[in-house]
């Protein structure tokens, strides 16, 4: 016979992260049913359920996921062994092709050197460009993967990465395409960016806006042409790259149809967020010292605004980015690791959402919906993220009792499923 599914779930809770009134987005005691890798319909556990048990051609009943030992909570009503079911997490912004590591200069600073001692010493981000350049496309793809891993273990299904370690043509394209690769290792959606402005490599030093000319005549028309990148970002900050700079890479990116997004105000109100607002940016990322007057901007242009705890967590940073008027402003803010060697060894989601909420006073369904829905508008997806019939099935299920534990809890949970494009992987 034929089946109108391909695979029902039923006996979950819901937490879509639509917007229906009740917090995550709610929806009590559900069955999801899957068709073509799609979200097909979202079915109330009601008498009619036998019915649509019968049109799929696999049934799973998530109850039978957790074990039912415990005699704890069985009296709680019929939702207390029914797993949690969430959109699989999208970590929007990472850098985690890279060669080497940068231990050693942790132990360094933890004695006393300065960022610029380090420097002078051939580390930072100089250091790992030496790395990177040095390292194969192998090697560069088996350390990638490894941290790829981490992030997937926790129900991570999208990964976006971003290149600029290796600052010359060949590198930067051969980082994108080690980040595209992951996809035929791990049961993960990879979303490139190409952030060739992300530092003045050794044989630019004396011709920043020499650098800038490369990027804009030969790197990005040569990355465009090969399908390398899904975005463009730029390092708009006063160690980084100039607002004037910064348009340049923005305009050019815009004539090869690529959408941008931007390292803004992390160290500086430098104004590259009204820049990358006018230019209608995905997202802004870090934004610790955007000002509240420049929100209404972001909020005009549809811009996610990208809050990353985990760099300002590492850089024992003390200016924290400006939630209570990005909330007055209903800018959507998004959470990523921001994994990177220098500023942000964090292979962890749910460590970065744990983060949002203590350093950033985010509640935790702000940083649930951050790691999902927003983190899908950060980079331009409208098919994930949430939980919606026609959405990719990227989904996870959780044995919490409360979706607000996985914000919650430091290294407490990981998935007891997690689906992509309906498998169960």
């Amino acid at each position: 016979m034929g089946y109108q599914y391909d695979t029902l779930i039923y006996n979950v809770r819901i937490a879509s992260m639509q917007n229906n009134g009740l917090p995550y987005g709610e929806l009590p005691s559900h069955a999801i049913a899957l068709k073509d890798g799609k979200i097909a319909a979202l079915i109330p556990c009601d008498n009619s359920l036998s019915e649509v048990l019968k049109q799929a051609k696999n049934v799973l009943d998530a109850t039978t996921l957790i074990s039912q030992d415990e005699d704890e909570g069985e009296d709680e009503g019929a939702n207390a062994k029914h797993p949690w079911l969430l959109p699989g997490f999208i970590d929007c912004h990472t850098h985690l092709v890279y060669g080497g590591n940068r231990a050693e200069e942790f132990e360094m600073r933890l004695q006393g050197a300065s960022y610029v001692d380090i420097a002078q010493r051939g580390g930072g981000i100089k250091g790992t460009v030496e790395k990177t350049r040095c390292a194969d496309e192998r090697t560069l793809r088996n350390t990638a993967i490894k941290r790829a891993k981490r992030l997937c273990e926790e129900g991570v299904t999208t990964i976006e990465v971003k290149s600029g370690y290796g600052l010359d043509l060949d590198t930067e394209a051969r980082m994108l395409r080690v980040a595209k690769s992951l996809e035929q290792h791990l049961p993960v959606s990879i979303q490139t960016t190409y952030l060739g402005a992300h530092a003045l490599p050794n044989e630019f030093t004396e011709d920043p806006d020499g650098y800038i000319d490369f990027i804009c005549n030969q790197a990005l028309p040569y990355i465009a042409s090969q399908n390398l990148a899904d975005a463009v970002d730029v390092f708009c900050e006063t160690i980084g790259f100039s607002t004037s700079q910064t348009e340049r890479v923005f305009s050019s990116a815009q004539k090869h149809g690529l959408p941008i997004k931007a390292h803004v105000e992390q160290l500086s109100d430098s104004k590259g967020a009204v820049l990358a607002a006018k230019y209608g940016a995905l997202s802004v990322d870090h934004i610790e010292y955007l000002a509240d007057s420049d929100i209404p901007l972001l909020a005009q242009s549809g811009t996610v605004a990208v809050l990353l705890p985990g760099a300002f967590y590492y850089l024992s940073e003390v200016q924290k980015p400006p939630v209570n008027a990005l909330r007055a402003h209903n800018v959507p803010m998004a959470i990523a690791t921001d994994f990177n060697p220098g500023s942000s060894p964090l292979a962890s989601i749910l460590t970065a959402m744990n983060m949002s909420c203590v350093l950033f006073q985010l509640t935790p369904e702000e940083a649930l919906r951050g790691a999902t829905v927003h983190a899908a508008s950060a980079l331009g997806l409208q098919d994930r993220g949430i939980i919606d019939v026609g959405r990719l099935a990227d989904f996870t299920l959780w044995d919490v009792e409360t979706p607000a534990e996985l914000a919650y809890c430091i290294n407490g949970h990981r998935p007891i499923a997690v689906y992509k494009e309906g498998k169960h992987v």
